[in-house]
Parts: C-alpha cells; structure tokens; sequence
C-alpha cells in the first residue's frame, strides 16, 4: 500500500469518506474504478486518489455514482448524517 505524497486538500468534503466506506468495504481503487467506468463515469486512478485526497472537486454526478458503487447515501458522503 503506498502512501499520499500530498497532505489533504480542501477542495471537497467527500473525499475522506470515500475512502474510508471503500476500505470498510475491502475494495480497492480498481475495483472502484470499474463500478465507476460502468455508469460512464470516465476517472482514473490518479483521479481518484485525488479525490480521496480532497484535493478534486467532485460534480454532482460523480457523487452520485460514488453513493451508488459503495452502497451508500449522497447524504451521509456530504457528511449530513452518521
């Protein structure tokens, strides 16, 4: 497992929780990956690492398939419920 290279950004506030509902999940970033790629959501692993990072933004839509792929809510990836 490698280690980010860049401290955590600020440029959204789903990103950790990405992560952390991907890991609980024991699924790695291909396999997200790939969840993605099949609801034509075009990221790559650098992109995602981005994101998990908080240093992408993430649109409206790609927080939507991320809720879907981790089987989670939009709302409780914004942080708007436990």
């Amino acid at each position: 497992m490698r280690l980010r290279k860049q401290p955590i950004g600020t440029r959204n506030v789903v990103g950790a929780r990405v992560e952390a509902r991907r890991k609980e999940l024991g699924m790695k970033q291909k396999e997200l990956l790939a969840l993605l790629q099949e609801k034509d959501i075009e990221i790559n692993a650098s992109g995602l690492s981005k994101l998990e990072g908080q240093i992408r933004s993430v649109p409206d839509y790609e927080l939507i398939a991320l809720a879907e792929a981790l089987d989670i809510s939009v709302t409780r990836l914004l942080g708007l419920e436990e």
